[in-house]
């Protein structure tokens, strides 16, 4: 399975690659990497949107597991849940 979908500042170690993440996601990736008080996260990749028109306006097979799992791991790590 690609990944699709990269968390930021609950313990996620994930080598930061500003092509994909872009320039935001790359950049609060690095600051919550660094200490910063950066509320926990997820970056939906760069990838995803080329795939999206390449392929019918469809999205990759996955990425919604992966984003069910990365707001998960948002959840865990503030004790608070989506939508409480």
């Amino acid at each position: 399975m690609a990944n699709w979908v990269y968390g930021f500042g609950a313990g996620d170690e994930h080598e930061i690659d500003r092509d994909r993440l872009g320039g935001k996601g790359a950049g609060l990736a690095e600051m919550a990497r660094m200490g910063l008080p950066v509320p926990p996260g997820l970056t939906i990749i760069s990838d995803v949107c080329r795939y999206f028109y390449d392929n019918g306006r469809s999205f990759p097979e996955g990425l919604k597991e992966e984003v069910a799992e990365g707001l998960a791991a948002v959840e865990a790590a503030t004790g608070r849940r989506f939508g409480s």
